[in-house]
């Protein structure tokens, strides 16, 4: 009898260590696939970006090269769009440890690039991401920027630039509070304004003239309102 038990206890362990072997060899997969759907989605939604604004830096905005370039960044982005909602819809918000920093980046980039209507349904899984610390805040504040500029609402954190046909320039798309912008950066851990714009957009930062297009723009806007 005794012999029975340790027998049937040995084949119980065999079968508890083939179980979970088989986990882990699920989960390595599971993992190695999102890795290669993610890193599909970088190289067709990033490149063909980073060519259109070299195109634009040589040609100009309004070049057929620029709007050619700009017909396939579309076309791939449909494809991206569906591919992130799988992917969120199947595992929630993945951790750095599941996809790395560039996965993260690569989603938040999909959503960025997406209507506002599907960042501001995502909008809620980004804000907890950054709470569980799976997601920089960073990409919060661009997702919260671009919705409010797409509302034609002023931006908090000064994330968004604009292309100006007026001027055939970019420009910080208003801001509220000019003034407090870098004390609101900061609170989460933001540089200031003027390293950002700066770093990212080669563009200088002049705080008496952010006021002021902050002021034409909510005039502007209350203007029309109270037309309608």
């Amino acid at each position: 009898m005794k012999y029975i038990l340790i027998t049937s206890l040995l084949i119980m362990m065999g079968c508890s260590n083939t179980s979970k072997s088989k986990f882990v060899s699920i989960e390595k997969e599971t993992q190695e696939n999102l890795i290669a759907v993610i890193d599909t989605i970088w190289q067709t939604e990033q490149l063909p970006i980073r060519l259109r604004d070299s195109l634009i830096s040589i040609y100009g905005v309004d070049s057929e090269l620029v709007k050619e370039q700009q017909v396939i960044i579309d076309k791939n982005h449909i494809i991206n769009e569906t591919k992130v909602k799988s992917i969120l819809e199947k595992h929630g918000w993945p951790t750095k440890e599941l996809m790395g920093e560039r996965g993260n980046w690569t989603i938040c980039n999909v959503i960025q690039h997406a209507d506002n209507e599907v960042r501001i349904q995502y909008l809620p899984m980004m804000r907890q991401a950054v709470k569980d610390k799976k997601l920089e805040p960073r990409f919060l504040v661009r997702a919260e920027d671009r919705i409010a500029t797409e509302r034609g609402d002023l931006q908090i954190y000064g994330g968004q630039m604009k292309y100006y046909p007026e001027t055939k320039s970019f420009n910080l798309w208003p801001v509220f509070d000019p003034a407090n912008i870098d004390k609101r950066r900061t609170e989460i851990g933001l540089d200031s304004i003027a390293i950002f714009l700066k770093n990212r957009f080669d563009f200088e930062w002049n705080l008496e003239e952010q006021i002021k297009r902050s002021k034409d723009f909510e005039q502007a806007r209350h203007k029309i309102n109270s037309t309608d």
